[in-house]
């Protein structure tokens, strides 16, 4: 796993992406969904699973979900399970909180 520095402290992840919010990170290619919820940050892949809208376009909700603006599937932020099951699940990455900054861990590149 390759973890990649997002940003420099915990207060500047939250200047840049609100509480309920969230944002698109492009990183080695992928287009990532970095959401804030009152649990802290979670990042998912950005498509969502059922048509592909940006889920960083969406909100999070209090069950630590991300809701996609277009149909409202709602997607849990650890698990990435679809909360009715109607579609595959989304992608997750793990985020860590460091002393020097906000990480999120991508797959190595072959």
């Amino acid at each position: 796993m390759e973890w990649i520095k997002i940003y420099d402290s915990e207060e500047a992840a939250k200047e840049a992406v609100p509480l309920t919010k969230a944002k698109q990170l492009q990183l080695n290619g992928l287009k990532i969904c970095l959401a804030h919820t009152q649990t802290g940050f979670y990042a998912v892949a950005d498509a969502c699973p059922h048509l592909g809208e940006s889920l960083s376009k969406g909100t999070t909700n209090y069950l630590n979900e991300v809701v996609c603006p277009w149909h409202s599937y709602r997607y849990h932020l650890i698990s990435g399970a679809e909360c009715k099951n109607r579609t595959r699940d989304a992608q997750t990455f793990p985020v860590e909180k460091r002393a020097d900054g906000l990480y999120i861990g991508l797959p190595e590149k072959p």
